[in-house]
């Protein structure tokens, strides 16, 4: 078993409860760790018996220009997808920093974490609703 960790992708979004963090958006950071047999990968040094991070790059892009009011939401739709395309996945996680949040107070972020094993995996029942 081995790991996958992508760590500090950044993106500009409009996720968020309050109308003008949808309107005007905010800065995002986000972390994934993705454990799955390595075994095979390690001896062929040969991308297709890997998982491709190029190819999971793009899902959480995709996510990540998906508006979502909550970073909880956000976690689970980049699961679903990870998951969704990428069958040999034993466990993943996502964590989900949303830099200076309209909070009236200094933090630099506020993030949310959400783990899945392959055994929780469940399909989201929202998948292609806006």
């Amino acid at each position: 078993m081995g790991q996958i960790r992508m760590n500090s992708m950044s993106f500009y979004a409009c996720h968020g409860c309050y109308r003008q963090e949808q309107l005007t958006g905010n800065h995002f950071t986000v972390d994934i760790s993705m454990d799955y047999d390595m075994e095979k990968a390690s001896v062929s040094d040969d991308l297709c018996d890997a998982l491709d991070y190029a190819e999971a790059y793009e899902l959480v892009k995709r996510e990540m220009n998906i508006r979502s009011h909550l970073l909880e939401r956000l976690c689970r739709r980049i699961l679903d997808r990870l998951f969704e395309h990428f069958p040999q996945l034993s466990e993943a996680t996502v964590r989900v920093e949303k830099l200076n949040p309209p909070i009236d107070g200094q933090m630099k972020g506020v993030s949310a974490c959400l783990r899945r094993t392959a055994l929780s995996a469940v399909a989201d029942p929202d998948r292609g609703k806006p």
